[in-house]
């Protein structure tokens, strides 16, 4: 069940089926996939069926999107019977849905409802089969799925139920086929609405991504094709040089990196090839976002998009998120949409300024885009009732009695960022105060006391022998590593310059060990919250500076984000004869004094 163009299939549909069926239903509502993209949207009204034993689900592909990657994967998560597309057309189903045209829609045995699978109907896309219909439309690039050309077959409308989410789009239709405005329904974004509810859990939705108190999340969004961000073929390929600028300008503490790529992106070449393409910022701290479940949360999370032409960074500017177009193309969009009005007015990304400011610049001018929110939905929060009576009165079933109501937007696992790249750390120490900018290059306006703090996983080993900070996170009873007195201890022999072993245990703990000091404790006070190994390093300039722990702990405030975060250094292990010897010997020479613990 997990590929559409696989044999026919018996139950629940099929041959004989009412023999091997356990249970007889009334109804029968087809899913129809064109591609990952498209699947989201249906995803969105799945739940609308939920509890009625009357309707059996049935999944199929049209197999006529060029974009077929990841949709077995998707169907085998669903678990539905998946029809061949051969007998898909062959079934007698109640209701159709479908979130996309193409494909021999107009065959299929049963009512047909189409949703649209962005914000609203808004690109330009001439159908193939059109002009061989109608020569005369091989240079007219109409409306995807808002035009004659997507609409009409033998010149009347194919589709039973065309969703729309704003009267904008009504008048449209009118303009361009008033054939299809009978078979129109406002029904608003069951998309937007689910975001929309997930509000309230921004928080969580932040943390999950390993955001911080005082941090701001970066998300980079792209939709597909070569005039996007992501793209090659706009009017400059900015994104291999654009990448490590955003991971050295922008201070490591002070702002989180992620990215959504659209799904034909991500499935069109293959995440694994996008992993390869983008590793040396997944290095810096970037996190690849999950463009099917996880990419709305992120939005919600975002305190900036960096964005493009694309239905995201519409979204993003619907629910009031400051959004910086990396790419403003329009010649793919209707003129008249929404969006393309919005890519008109929306501010442009310099991609040769300094990015730090323009981010703070955008963040102190935002305010929010007129019509956004009005323009994406005329019916907020009501879209479920909305389709689910549309639905139900194109099967002619009674509405079940329960509220029609939409799945929640899962929280995502814990995801810190990755951030094994070598780190330029500044410092600037004052007492007890230290302020502290890391970032994985050195930006040319960066001021302060440089040090070097290298990952221990970090891809160039080479990298670890000039480090003054060498640092990893584990579980202080990880059997690989020994417990962090003993790693520590390692890391300085096998390390001569390394100045200070980080073993950072928790979000808010570490335990280091310098060369002349044993090892600390690092344990962060409630109102602190910043990456326990920017503490370490803020010790580190501490300690250079000519600082000493007290016997009973000291408290630093380490100055990141915006913010002060107090953290209490605590000796554990009194210090010990520092491995002077096996800095002057080297680390594997016999004579060197090993400073492991007995």
């Amino acid at each position: 069940m997990g590929s559409a163009d696989g044999p026919a299939i018996r139950v629940p549909v099929g041959e004989d089926s009412e023999r091997w069926a356990s249970r007889a239903t009334s109804r029968r509502v087809l899913l129809v996939v064109h591609n990952v993209t498209s699947a989201g949207r249906l995803l969105d009204v799945l739940p609308l069926f939920h509890d009625d034993f009357r309707v059996q689900l049935l999944v199929t592909s049209t197999e006529s999107s060029a974009f077929q990657a990841g949709i077995g994967e998707l169907f085998a998560e669903l678990g539905l019977p998946v029809l061949p597309w051969e007998q898909a057309l062959a079934t007698p189903v109640t209701l159709a849905i479908a979130a996309s045209f193409g494909g021999q829609l107009q065959d299929i045995k049963g009512k047909l409802a189409i949703l649209s699978h962005g914000v609203g109907y808004t690109k330009k896309l001439r159908d193939p089969r059109s002009a061989i219909r109608d020569p005369r439309s091989a240079n007219h690039e109409p409306t995807f799925g808002l035009s004659p050309e997507w609409l009409l077959a033998d010149g009347k409308p194919f589709v039973d139920g065309l969703v729309l989410s704003h009267p904008e789009q009504l008048e449209r239709l009118r303009r361009v086929c008033p054939e299809a405005e009978r078979v129109s329904a406002l029904a608003g974004d069951p998309c937007f609405d689910r975001m929309l509810a997930g509000r309230p859990h921004r928080e969580r939705f932040r943390r999950a991504l390993g955001v911080r108190r005082g941090q701001r999340l970066v998300v980079l969004n792209s939709t597909w094709n070569p005039e996007g961000f992501f793209g090659t073929g706009g009017d400059q390929d900015i994104l291999p040089s654009l990448l490590p600028r955003l991971a050295s300008e922008l201070p490591a503490d002070d702002y989180r990196l992620a990215a959504v790529l659209h799904p034909n992106i991500w499935y069109g070449h293959g995440p694994g090839q996008i992993r390869v393409w983008l590793d040396r910022a997944r290095r810096s701290g970037l996190t690849l976002i999950d463009p099917v479940h996880a990419w709305r949360q992120a939005l919600l999370a975002a305190d900036v998009v960096l964005g493009d032409f694309g239905a995201v960074s519409y979204y993003a500017a619907a629910l009031d998120i400051p959004v910086l177009l990396a790419s403003a193309t329009q010649d793919r969009l209707d003129p008249e949409a929404p969006l393309a009005t919005f890519v008109r007015e929306a501010p442009r990304l310099d991609p040769y300024g300094p990015l730090r400011g323009q981010l703070e610049d955008l963040l102190a001018r935002h305010r929010p885009v007129a019509g956004a929110a009005e323009f994406t939905s005329s019916a907020p929060g009501a879209s479920a009732a909305l389709l689910r009576r549309l639905f139900y009165t194109l099967m002619d079933l009674p509405e079940p009695a329960a509220p029609a109501l939409l799945e929640p937007l899962p929280l995502p696992p814990y995801e810190p960022p990755p951030r094994t790249a070598p780190l330029d750390v500044r410092t600037r120490v004052r007492g007890a105060d230290i302020e502290i900018e890391r970032s994985t290059g050195h930006p040319y306006d960066a001021v302060g006391e440089r040090h070097l703090a290298v990952h221990e996983d970090t891809r160039d080993p080479s990298s670890l022998a000039p480090a003054d900070v060498i640092f990893r996170e584990g579980q202080p009873d990880d059997p690989r590593m020994g417990d962090p007195e003993e790693w520590t201890a390692e890391v300085l022999h096998r390390y001569p310059h390394c100045s200070l072993a980080v073993y950072v245990t928790g979000p808010h703990s570490c335990a280091v060990r310098g060369r002349d000091h044993g090892v600390l404790r690092l344990s962060a006070s409630p109102e602190a919250d910043a990456d326990p190994a920017a503490y370490a390093s803020a010790l580190y300039a501490w300690l250079a500076g000519g600082g000493a722990v007290a016997p009973d702990g000291t408290t630093l405030r380490v100055h990141a984000a915006d913010r002060v975060h107090p953290v209490t250094v605590t000796p554990v292990t009194p210090p010990a004869r520092p491995p002077r010897s096996a800095a002057a010997d080297g680390p594997d020479s016999p004579d060197a004094e090993s400073p492991f613990p007995a």
